[in-house]
C-alpha cells in the first residue's frame, strides 16, 4: 500500500494541468494513467484535426486563384496519404511534447486502471499485471472521455471512424458519411469534402456546431451545405450493403458509403471507476453531483475535473479545471470564477460562440440584437471571402454585453475579442470607443454595433472619449 497526499486519476489536458500545480508544492503524489499518455488535444483532437484543415483549406484556395490573376490552381492534385502522414508527424511532435511531464514524475506515474474504494482509497490494476492499492487525502478524477459509438456499429468493424483512429488511416475511402454535425462533425466533414472526397453530414439536431441563432444558424446551412451535402433534425439507422458498402438511413434518403465517421460527441470514461463507492447520488450518466467552481464533489476530499465531469470538454476549460482543483486539495476549497465561454469551430467561415448564445437567452425581453451581413464587408471583400452573419447581444438600458454567435472569416480573433470584453463586463457604448483599423475585419463588429447601440440606448453614443 502507497500512501500520498494527492492522488490524480488521468494524464489529459485537466490532470496535467493539476500535476503541475500540485508538483509547485509537493512531492507527495501519485498520477494514474489508463491507455495511451498524451493529452486527448494533442492525441486526437484540436492538433490533428487543425493539421487536416490547414491542408483542405490550402487545396480548395485554388478555386479562388483565377479570380487574382493566379493561373495554374486547376493542374493541382491532393496525395491524400501524404497529407494523412503530415498530420500524425505534427501530431506526434505535439504529443511528445506533453508526454515530458508524466516522464518527469517517475515513479510517481502509474499506468495502471484506477478503481475507488471510498473517497481516499484507489485500487490500481498495474498494465504490467497485479494490483497496487493507494490512500490518498485528496483525489483529482480526470479520467477524460472517449467517442460516442452506439454498440450496433461496431459490427461494422474498421469501415466505422472515431477522431480516434481517424487520423491513423494511411488512406482514406472515396465516400465517407460524417455523422454528428457538432464542431468536430462540422470541421471534419468540410475539410474531407475539401480534400476531394464524396461527403455527406447527417445530424439529429436542427442545428449545425455550437449555432442556436436561426440567423446565423440558415447562413451556415447555406454555405456549409453548398460544400457538402447535409441532413438535418433526423436520427440514423446503418445497415449493409452491397459490396462491403455501408447504407445510411435517415428516413427520408438512403445512401451508400464506403466509411462512416462517428462524430457524436465523447463519453466520459466512468465505467469501472467505483463512483458509487463514494456513497453520493450519480445521474443518469453515472456522474455525481459536484459544484462547479471548487469541481468538489460535495463534502467529500474528491474533485472531478476536465471533459469527464461533462461540462465543457475544451482544451481551455480542462486546464482551468485542472488548475481548481489542484489548488483546492492542496489549499483547501476556494471558488473561482470561470471564464466567459467560448466556443469555436475552424470552418470556412468559422464559427464562434462568445458569452451567452442565442438559445442561453431565449425569453428575455430586454435583450437587443445588432447585426452585420460579411457579405459587404471591405476587408472580406478583398480577401475573396465575404460570407457570414454576425450577431451580438446586448442588454437593453445599460448596453452591457451579453454574448454574440458570429460566422464569419477569421472569426477566431472576433470571438475572443469580444469574451475579452464581456468578462471585463463592457458594454456596447465602450466597446465603440475603442480602436478599429481600417482596412480589417474587426470594422464588421463596429458595423454590428453602431445599429445595436441605437437600440440599446434610443441614440448613437460618441466613439471618442472626452478627455
Amino acid at each position: 500500500m502507497r500512501k500520498v497526499r494527492i492522488a490524480i486519476l488521468g494524464a489529459g489536458s485537466a490532470g496535467l494541468t493539476a500535476l503541475a500545480q500540485i508538483r509547485k508544492h509537493t512531492d507527495d503524489y501519485v498520477i494514474v494513467n489508463h491507455g495511451p499518455y498524451g493529452t486527448t488535444c494533442a492525441r486526437v483532437g484540436c492538433m490533428p484535426s487543425k493539421a487536416l484543415i490547414q491542408a483542405a483549406d490550402d487545396y480548395y484556395r485554388r478555386h479562388a486563384l483565377d479570380t487574382l490573376g493566379i493561373r495554374g490552381g486547376a493542374g493541382l492534385s491532393v496525395d491524400l496519404p501524404a497529407v494523412l502522414q503530415r498530420v500524425r508527424d505534427y501530431r506526434d511532435a505535439r504529443v511528445a511534447g506533453v508526454l515530458g511531464a508524466t516522464d518527469k514524475a517517475g515513479e510517481r506515474s502509474i499506468a495502471g486502471r484506477a478503481r475507488l474504494d471510498g473517497p481516499q482509497r484507489i485500487v490500481v490494476e498495474l498494465d504490467g499485471g497485479g494490483e497496487e492499492v493507494i490512500e490518498a487525502e485528496r483525489i483529482i478524477v480526470a479520467t477524460r472521455t472517449r467517442p460516442v459509438v452506439p454498440e450496433p456499429w461496431l459490427a461494422f468493424g474498421e469501415r466505422v471512424f472515431t477522431t480516434d483512429n481517424l487520423f491513423e488511416q494511411p488512406e482514406l475511402p472515396q465516400r465517407i458519411a460524417v455523422i454528428g454535425l457538432g464542431v468536430i462533425g462540422l470541421e471534419l466533414g468540410q475539410a474531407l469534402a475539401r480534400l476531394g472526397l464524396d461527403v455527406a453530414g447527417y445530424e439529429m439536431r436542427e442545428s449545425l456546431g455550437p449555432l442556436s441563432d436561426p440567423v446565423v444558424q440558415a447562413e451556415a446551412e447555406r454555405l456549409m451545405g453548398a460544400e457538402f451535402p447535409l441532413h438535418l433534425g433526423r436520427a440514423v439507422e446503418l445497415r449493409e450493403g452491397e459490396g462491403g458498402a455501408i447504407v445510411v438511413d435517415n428516413g427520408e434518403q438512403v445512401q451508400s458509403f464506403d466509411a462512416v465517421l462517428a462524430a457524436m460527441g465523447r463519453r466520459p470514461n466512468v465505467d469501472g471507476l467505483g463512483l458509487e463507492t463514494l456513497g453520493v447520488p450519480l445521474d443518469r450518466r453515472g456522474l455525481p453531483e459536484f459544484d462547479r467552481h471548487t469541481l468538489r464533489v460535495g463534502d467529500l476530499p474528491v474533485f472531478i475535473t476536465g471533459d469527464v465531469n461533462g461540462e465543457l470538454q475544451v482544451l481551455h476549460e480542462a486546464s482551468d479545471e485542472g488548475f481548481i482543483a489542484a489548488w483546492n486539495a492542496l489549499h483547501g476549497p476556494a471558488r473561482f470564477r470561470r471564464r466567459v465561454p467560448l466556443a469555436i469551430a475552424f470552418t470556412t467561415p468559422q464559427i464562434a460562440v462568445a458569452g451567452e448564445s442565442y438559445a442561453a437567452l431565449a425569453g428575455r425581453e430586454d435583450v437587443a440584437i445588432g447585426e452585420f451581413d460579411f457579405a459587404q464587408q471591405p476587408r472580406a471583400l478583398a480577401m475573396l471571402e465575404a460570407a457570414g452573419r454576425l450577431r451580438i447581444y446586448a442588454e437593453r438600458g445599460t448596453g452591457q454585453l451579453l454574448g454574440a454567435e458570429v460566422l464569419i472569416p477569421a472569426a477566431e480573433h472576433i470571438g475572443h475579442l469580444l469574451a475579452l470584453a464581456i468578462q471585463r463586463n463592457m458594454s456596447v457604448a465602450e466597446l465603440l470607443t475603442l480602436p478599429f483599423y481600417h482596412p480589417v475585419l474587426e470594422e464588421g463588429l463596429r458595423s454590428a454595433l453602431r445599429p445595436l447601440a441605437k437600440e440599446v440606448y434610443g441614440e448613437a453614443p460618441l466613439e471618442l472619449e472626452k478627455i
